[in-house]
């Protein structure tokens, strides 16, 4: 019998090994588990494959990040770019690199986060790997999901539709509120508001489930592909002012948005307001919403429109894809100009264009 208070260094590599492979239960559609040298399952139609790492000092801090929630954020990151690409996920393949004095505890709640979104999903944990690390955590997840048809960022065309689910900016406000000092716990409750007072407790909480926890419309999404409603799409992990012009390339078209459409969190806008910042460029810029960018024809734009409804998901039609190269322009206050490209980039070019592949 083995404790969580003991370290990974004491523990070793086959006892932790067995003590989650003791937990992951046998999924549909699983032939061959954890356990062997690689797993077997059956998939129909497309397979749909992504991969995503977390990474400590990164994407996440220790003393920041309840382990309990980074095991739900690793596979909901990876969730909504199959759910983007009109896939259903099915299997997940976990790898982790661990520091040896890492507590084993720290280990047991990061899969009782991995093990909740899964379930939640129907998503099946079916392998991975385990290696020792210096000092940093990773968190390197695969995921396998099936479909028909994938939906891509090219199929944008002029006259079609800019239209994103949910609301944008509450992630990027939970960034600033973990540095002031606001933190959830395990459960995802508040236990601190940080330089907030009780009264923003609720706005605090939300940005903060927003950037720990984030849940990707994944219901929505699969009917979206069902009705074969979207031209392109993209999950919206960069930023919107990023992401946008990513399909803008990809699809050979500029893009037009209008400022005052863009649907902006309500609990971000009041503490941006209260500290007089700008709620409009934290949700163009901000990043990890998970929500979905879309490149809708504007003759199937109510029935989308229908569909978010029945989902209760919220879409909004923030602009349209016209003519000319690759280039988005927003009307706000000041008029109409060139929105420049300010998401997350983890090698940003000299220029400061977000360029890459």
């Amino acid at each position: 019998m083995t404790f969580p208070q003991q370290r990974l260094g004491e523990l070793g590599e086959r006892a932790l090994l067995q003590r989650i492979r003791d937990r992951i239960p046998a999924g549909d559609g699983v032939v061959v588990g954890v356990g062997d040298d690689a797993a077997a399952v059956e998939l129909r139609g497309l397979a749909f494959v992504t991969a995503d790492s977390l990474v400590e000092g990164v994407h996440f801090r220790r003393d920041l990040s309840p382990p309990r929630l980074l095991g739900r954020k690793a596979l909901s990151v990876n969730l909504s770019d199959v759910a983007a690409m009109g896939g259903v996920s099915r299997y997940a393949i976990v790898s982790l690199c661990l520091p040896a004095g890492l507590e084993v505890a720290w280990v047991d709640s990061l899969f009782d986060g991995l093990l909740e979104r899964a379930a939640e999903a129907g998503v099946s944990l079916v392998g991975g790997n385990l290696a020792r690390a210096p000092e940093t955590i990773v968190v390197d997840l695969t995921l396998l999901g099936e479909g028909s048809r994938p939906t891509l960022r090219s199929g944008a065309r002029p006259g079609d539709v800019v239209a994103v689910t949910g609301s944008l900016g509450a992630a990027a406000e939970g960034v600033l509120l973990l540095g002031q000092g606001a933190r959830l716990d395990e459960e995802g409750d508040l236990v601190a508001t940080g330089i907030w007072t009780d009264s923003s407790a609720d706005a605090v909480a939300a940005c903060l489930r927003a950037q720990l926890d984030p849940r990707p419309p994944l219901a929505l999404a699969r009917a979206i592909a069902e009705h074969d409603l979207a031209r392109a799409a993209i999950d919206l992990s960069d930023g919107l002012s990023s992401d946008l012009l990513e399909m803008c390339r990809r699809s050979a078209v500029a893009a037009r948005v209008e400022g005052r459409a863009v649907p902006v969190c309500g609990a971000m806008a009041s503490l941006e307001g209260a500290r007089g910042g700008d709620s409009l460029a934290r949700a163009l810029h901000g990043g990890e919403d998970y929500e979905l960018l879309l490149a809708v024809d504007p003759a199937r734009f109510e029935e989308l429109q229908e569909l978010s409804f029945v989902w209760g998901v919220p879409i909004t039609g923030i602009g349209e894809f016209f003519e000319g190269d690759p280039v988005v322009i927003v009307r706000d206050d000041a008029g109409e100009h060139p929105l420049a490209p300010h998401g997350h980039d983890h090698f940003p070019s000299p220029a400061g264009d977000g360029g890459g592949a």
